[in-house]
Order: C-alpha cells, then sequence, then structure tokens
C-alpha cells in the first residue's frame, strides 16, 4: 500500500492566494474582490500588484457577488473572496438569481469552511455549504485537501466557464499532494488501492482518511481503498462506483454536516446505479452547530478525525 508522507504543514488558503497572484500576473482578465478579509484570504500580494484589479467591497457580502457577476459580463473572471459562510448563507439569493440561473463565469472562494475555522466557533464555522451550493444548477462545488491542491484548483477553475464554488480551510494542514499536479475538475483521485473497503473523503479530512488507512494496514492488515473527491459536483460516479463493485462497503468522510454533504450524495449513486448490496457509514458532523475550540480538537469531539474513520471501518468490516 502507498504510504504519503506529510512534507510539510500548509494553509490551503495560502495555496489559493499564491495561485491568485500568478493568474493577475498571466491573465489581465482575472479580477479579484474581497469582503474586507484580505489577509485572512491570503489575497494581499494581488491586491498591492493589481490595484487597478483589486476590489475591496468592505463587509457587503451580497454587493461584491453583484459587482463579480456584472464583471463577468464584460468578459472579466472575477473571483470572490471571504469566509464561507459569508460566502453562501449570507448572499444566497444573490448567488442564485444573479450568478446560478443566468450561468455567470464567477468563482465564489470560500475560506475558513468546516470546524477547522476553530476558536471563531459555530457563528462563523460552515457546515451546511456544500449541501447549499450543490443544490444550485449549473454550480461547480470543489473542497481542496492540501496547499498544493487548492493552488492547481485555483488556476483550472480560471480555464473553466462556469460558476464555481472552491472551499478550502484557514489552519496549517499536511502538504502532501504532488507540487505540479494537473487538476481535472470531476475527476477523482485514487490515493491508495485496497480491496477490503473504500474511503471517500473531501477536504482536510482526505489526510484523516490517509492516516486511518495507514493505522489499519499496519495493525489489521487491512487494505482501505482511499478515493480524494475534490470535485463534489459534478460527482465522478464512475470511480466510485469501480471502487464499490469490488469493496462492497464504503465510508464517507467530510468537514460537514451529515445532511446534504458528499455522502448524500454517493447515498443516491449506490441506490440507483450501483447492481450491488453496498454497507455505508457516514463520518460527518450529527445535524448540529459547532463551537470555539482548536482545530484538531473539534475534529476529535465531533467525530469525524482519524479515529472515527478507523470506527467505522471496523463496524462496515464487521458486519460485510
Amino acid at each position: 500500500m502507498k504510504i504519503y508522507k506529510n512534507k510539510e504543514l500548509k494553509e490551503t488558503r495560502a495555496g489559493f492566494g499564491k495561485a491568485l497572484y500568478f493568474l493577475g500576473k498571466k491573465n489581465k482578465k482575472v479580477v479579484a474582490l474581497c469582503a474586507d478579509l484580505t489577509d485572512s484570504l491570503c489575497m494581499k500580494e494581488f491586491s498591492v500588484k493589481f490595484p487597478d484589479r483589486f476590489f475591496q467591497v468592505g463587509i457587503a457580502e451580497a454587493n461584491m457577488i453583484g459587482i463579480a457577476a456584472g464583471l463577468s459580463i464584460g468578459n472579466y473572471i472575477p473571483f470572490t473572496g471571504t469566509f464561507a459562510n459569508f460566502s453562501t448563507s449570507r448572499v444566497y439569493d444573490q448567488i442564485r438569481q444573479s450568478i446560478a440561473y443566468s450561468n455567470k463565469n464567477v468563482k465564489i472562494c470560500a475560506s475558513h469552511s468546516g470546524l477547522t475555522l476553530g476558536e471563531d466557533g459555530a457563528t462563523h464555522q460552515s457546515l451546511e455549504d456544500i449541501g447549499m451550493m450543490k443544490m444550485l444548477p449549473g454550480m461547480t462545488v470543489i473542497n481542496t485537501c492540501d496547499y498544493n491542491q487548492t493552488y492547481a484548483a485555483t488556476i483550472a477553475i480560471s480555464n473553466y466557464f462556469g460558476p464555481v464554488y472552491l472551499r478550502f480551510g484557514r489552519p496549517s494542514v499536511a502538504n502532501f499532494t504532488d507540487e505540479n499536479q494537473t487538476f481535472k475538475i470531476g475527476k477523482a483521485i485514487f490515493l491508495t488501492k485496497g480491496k477490503d473497503i473504500t474511503i471517500v473523503s473531501t477536504g482536510h479530512l482526505v489526510w484523516e482518511s490517509l492516516k486511518a488507512s495507514k493505522f489499519l494496514y499496519e495493525k489489521y492488515n487491512i487494505e482501505c481503498e482511499v478515493i480524494n473527491i475534490h470535485t463534489i459536483k459534478p460527482l465522478d460516479e464512475e470511480s466510485i462506483l469501480e471502487s464499490i463493485s469490488k469493496t462492497r462497503c464504503i465510508i464517507t468522510a467530510e468537514e460537514h454536516n451529515v445532511f446534504g454533504g458528499i455522502g448524500e450524495s454517493i447515498s443516491r449513486i449506490i441506490t440507483t446505479k450501483s447492481k450491488y448490496n453496498i454497507s455505508q457509514k457516514f463520518v460527518a458532523v450529527n445535524d448540529t452547530f459547532g463551537e470555539s475550540g482548536k482545530p484538531m480538537e473539534l475534529l476529535k469531539k465531533y467525530k469525524i478525525n482519524y479515529e472515527s474513520i478507523i470506527d467505522g471501518v471496523k463496524i462496515l468490516l464487521k458486519n460485510k
């Protein structure tokens, strides 16, 4: 089984900021908008180097979405930046009416997602954003797992026409994917091959899944097939069906509410497209709000860390 090593700890949001700056140098049609969180979104470098293409709208997220929609009509490629909950729930009407409905080429870039926002607590932690955004027709939804993947995804969405929701995080996490990777929207990545169980994960829980897989193999000789689903919509149904046809059981792991997340999307695939009787277990936040705390402590408390994935694997294999 392939063992992934944590090369370094880096913030996924920093990957976004660095890629945005690169795009600014490469394409004069790339513009950026921020709602009073330039440093938090790592958009400072872009704002300094390209002040004529950077729009600081202040704490006026709805206006930011409207301005971005207007800029897209002028053939600009707008990237909006704020926290995940401010990028979605606060401006959902504007996104639906001004961007999704008319298929505007706007990239909604959302940092500080999930529980790992940490100390800011429940009012700022977004655990329902994936569900909200994947419900919008034509909206592409991406949730990256580390710095390198976030960098690559930011580049990729600039070359894709249509509305995109790009979700990433605040804390420094393992940076383990390839530095020079090619990001393919809608294509899952098989990180490990295994015959016993499928683990599908997204965002920060990809590394947690790899830690769980390593432990299970070394202690119990359990072979987990870990799949990184960075694109939640459109979902790579073919890869998921290929894996579960072999393992016949699956864990879905996400830093999101159990309702509306990737787990429910995969349940739909199982019930409508799989020929086999597949067992599934959800590792997700169990329909509750978060709270203030250290990121990794919150993952543990809300039972979405690697230990919870290990427990879920044991339960599924016991009943397999």
